[in-house]
């Protein structure tokens, strides 16, 4: 079983790059599932019903969110018929939408579950304890668990990865839009990496206009960002290979790809 997982889409220049590799990154990986993370797809914050369908007609089985999910107000209208999509399972109860789906991959089933980290990030409800409650409900369906942990420190981002450690199949961090380099299969059988990075503007910072950035940190001063659509792109990601039975991962490699990473296939 391979899960193959795009990191934070980032507007225009990321949903670009998911249409014009995903079909590569199947060929070459053979992917069962994949996850995309679309809280960023539309213009940098949030994600509209069209683009939520735009990532289903493309190939992903599962869109996961994180802080940005409520910035497109017209989510409130389709979150609760959307069942492809899950949100942080960790906010307060009676959130519309849901944190944990299924994928039924012939006659198997994948669990996803999205959790939203509290260092640095808005006082949510304990992403640890929640995330426990949701593996004794999945445990129920499936072994092979894929968990999205939104979070900015990665301290805490290497807790969650400790904590899950033997729990689930693999934790993968986002929210931070920088690909770190630790993946690895922890010693009891978890894929983890603290952060799959972004997907979208790769002369950016951060996938906003580098000179609005600039700006803001030499004035101190108010500045309007927007998503760079002028410069080169990226794509960042990871695929895990999961043992069916067990829900054990035996590998996990980062997926780059950029003009000083081209795709090699």
């Amino acid at each position: 079983m391979k899960i193959l997982f795009i990191g934070d889409v980032v507007g225009s220049p990321g949903r670009d790059m998911v249409q014009t590799y995903l079909p590569k990154l199947k060929e070459k990986y053979r992917p069962n599932v994949t996850i995309i993370n679309g809280e960023n797809a539309a213009a940098g914050k949030g994600i509209t019903q069209k683009i939520y369908k735009q990532f289903l007609e493309w190939g992903a089985h599962v869109i996961t969110m994180g802080n940005h999910t409520w910035d497109k107000k017209e989510i409130f209208e389709f979150i609760d018929d959307a069942n492809n999509m899950i949100r942080p399972a960790n906010y307060p109860e009676g959130t519309p939408g849901k944190g944990l789906t299924f994928v039924n991959i012939n006659g198997t089933e994948i669990a996803v579950i999205n959790v939203q980290g509290r260092t640095f990030l808005p006082a949510i409800d304990d992403p640890f304890r929640k995330v426990d409650e949701l593996i004794i409900q999945a445990r129920k369906r499936t072994a092979i668990i894929f968990v999205d942990f939104h979070a900015e420190a990665t301290s805490e981002k290497q807790a969650m990865g400790w904590h899950l450690d033997g729990k689930v199949s693999a934790v993968a961090g986002t929210h931070t839009h920088t690909q770190t380099a630790d993946e690895r299969v922890l010693p009891n059988g978890t894929a983890y990496i603290t952060d799959a990075g972004m997907t979208g503007p790769y002369d950016a910072i951060l996938g906003v206009d580098r000179e609005a950035v600039l700006k803001k940190f030499f004035t101190s001063l108010p500045v309007r960002f927007e998503i760079d659509k002028k410069g080169r792109t990226q794509l960042n990601g990871l695929v895990v290979t999961v043992d069916e039975k067990s829900g054990s991962a035996s590998k996990v490699e980062r997926i780059l790809i950029n003009d000083d990473h081209p795709f090699i296939d």
